[in-house]
């Protein structure tokens, strides 16, 4: 039976099987029941196709059940045992679970439980998921699975519980990604310290701030080969790819649910990180040429960005999943990097700091300034990528079609000609033809161009989206702390709080806030880098392109000189 759905996002369809839909968009839903994350129905504008569930409340009558709201479910759909993956970004396509024929029994790792099922947030910037549901939060609630408390390891602040008679109040929302995500309960010192921590990630100062120690062993990582791949006999059928790590210079395979583990993992450890998001999923066509290797830039870009950064690359899951061949080993690995102790709020007890002194005030001054510029960053980044898709259909429909248009009027211009023989000049009317000719190529060359220029720019910008819609979440973290430490100073000046516990919320603090300085130099260093790269190989590719034309143009244009 047909319902009515409202869209809560705006949804830009990428292939013929999806529709695009807008933010209060009235839909119509052809059946409640999700389909791996998708719905079936049809928009405003009497288009049918898919839509991510994710994105829209079904509207019912008072009488029964209010809505069905599938954006708090994981993948957006009713479905617990699929693979945890992220709701579709607005204008990128859905990274759901249909990857992989749902091909969850596992059975190269022999595990068929893959990552702890976290709840999921509601879209943030760009539509993409708030990280910060995504890690394991160090609540005060023991049974939370990023939580382990011990009775015989010490409270941060190195204070017994005597002595706090009056403490900093928690957030009234027990909702908010500050406490969710740990970061209220590690400020307030309530993470317990560790009685052996392996990892340490060190911030020194740089020339423009706060900055992560460089990785000891830097490499980088080829992404090659695409072959798909079948098993059961050919029941199920796959895409590996071929990955390189310079340090080792040996070959690994991975499947793309493999990429989807390790970046789950990546989400549940790292609290303050910017975590690159994985290219999209799609429903259908996901063994057609062009999508694989759409999918294959977009995962160099990926594992680029994973290798040059400081703390992502050292990552000992990352590395495994780099490096490992041994299928016994690969498993235990696996279950040793689903079961680190140091994530979330705990990853934070793993960063030292240096010893320089920042004011407070400064430092909110500088993620003020960083919180403007990325949202800005964002707007245009959405701007550039619409543009730059609506050029892409230019190149690939309108501009062939004109070029077509064109071709074919000289080429009747030429035939005309050839109707009055006496008059008839065969050299000027073989030259008007092949004008023709020429145009008809040009159209197919403005057609193929974007495979050389625009598909590489909305690569980059699709990696964009998501590196800046992961910090409002991670900005929201150090707003939060920064409140607590005001609190904090405040009972201590009211006499309501020991010094040395306020002295130990601020320390836990510049913790945070040196971790989202470095984030930020690390971005803007890639961003230098990425964008300076991208605009180069524009400009060089479309004055290859025009030169080709240009070519094209002259040789036709020979053909009237000895007429």
């Amino acid at each position: 039976m047909a319902l009515k759905a409202r869209a809560l996002y705006n949804f830009q369809s990428e292939n013929k099987e999806e529709i695009s839909i807008q933010e209060n968009e009235e839909l119509v839903i052809f059946s409640e029941n999700s389909l791996d994350g998708w719905l079936q129905g049809q928009n405003s504008r009497g288009e049918t196709g898919l839509f991510p569930a994710s994105y829209v409340e079904i509207l019912r009558s008072r009488s029964g059940s209010n809505y069905t709201d599938y954006s708090s479910s994981p993948a957006g759909s009713p479905r617990h045992d699929s693979f945890y993956t992220d709701p579709p970004s607005a204008g990128i396509s859905y990274q759901g679970s249909f990857e992989d024929d749902d091909d969850d029994d596992w059975d190269d790792w022999d595990d068929a439980c893959t990552v702890v099922e976290e709840p999921q947030s509601a879209p943030g910037t760009n539509g993409h998921p708030s990280p910060s549901l995504q890690y394991p939060a160090a609540y005060s609630h023991h049974q939370h699975a990023g939580y382990h408390p011990k009775p015989a390891l010490e409270r941060q602040d190195s204070m017994s519980s005597s002595k706090r008679g009056s403490v900093v109040g928690r957030n009234l929302n027990r909702f908010s990604c500050f406490v969710r995500s740990g970061v209220e309960a590690f400020i307030l010192g309530d993470v317990p310290l560790m009685s052996k921590i392996a990892e340490v990630y060190c911030i020194e100062m740089g020339s423009k701030g706060p900055q992560w120690r460089p990785n000891p062993h830097p490499f980088i990582c080829s992404v090659e080969d695409p072959t798909k791949q079948t098993k059961f006999k050919g029941i199920k059928s796959y895409i590996s790819y071929k990955l390189t790590p310079s340090n080792i210079n040996s070959p690994v395979y991975r499947r793309y649910k493999h990429f989807d583990w390790l970046y789950n993992r990546l989400l549940h450890k790292f609290t303050v990180i910017s975590v690159p998001h994985l290219p999209e999923k799609q429903a259908t066509g996901r063994f057609e040429e062009d999508f694989i290797e759409k999918r294959k830039r977009r995962l160099i870009l990926w594992m680029d960005h994973m290798t040059s950064h400081p703390v992502l690359s050292q990552y000992e899951g990352f590395q495994h999943f780099l490096c490992c061949r041994d299928e016994k080993q690969w498993k235990l690995g696996k279950r040793r990097a689903e079961k680190d102790e140091m994530v979330g709020a705990s990853f934070l007890l793993t960063i030292q700091i240096p010893t320089e002194h920042q004011d407070l005030q400064d430092v909110e001054d500088r993620v003020d300034a960083f919180k403007a510029f990325s949202k800005k960053m964002d707007d245009s980044v959405l701007q550039l990528t619409n543009v730059a898709s609506e050029l892409v259909r230019k190149h690939v429909g309108g501009f062939r079609k004109e070029f077509q248009k064109l071709g074919n009027a000289f080429q009747a211009i030429s035939h005309s000609f050839y109707m009055d023989p006496p008059y008839s000049l065969d050299a000027l009317n073989n030259a008007i033809s092949h004008t023709g000719k020429t145009y008809e190529t040009v159209g197919e060359m403005f057609a193929e161009q974007p495979k050389n220029d625009l598909f590489l720019m909305l690569d980059t910008l699709s990696l964009y989206q998501g590196l800046l819609s992961n910090f409002p979440d991670i900005i929201h973290l150090q707003k939060g702390a920064f409140a607590k430490v005001k609190e904090s100073q405040r009972m201590s000046d009211e006499g309501r709080m020991d010094q040395e516990e306020a002295d130990g919320i601020r320390k836990r603090c510049r913790v945070v806030g040196f971790a989202l300085q470095a984030e930020m130099t690390h971005f803007h260093e890639r961003r230098v880098a990425d964008f300076k790269k991208m605009m180069q190989s524009y400009l060089k590719q479309q004055i290859i392109f025009y030169q080709r034309v240009s070519q094209q143009l002259e040789k036709t244009l020979r053909m009237y000189d000895n007429l």
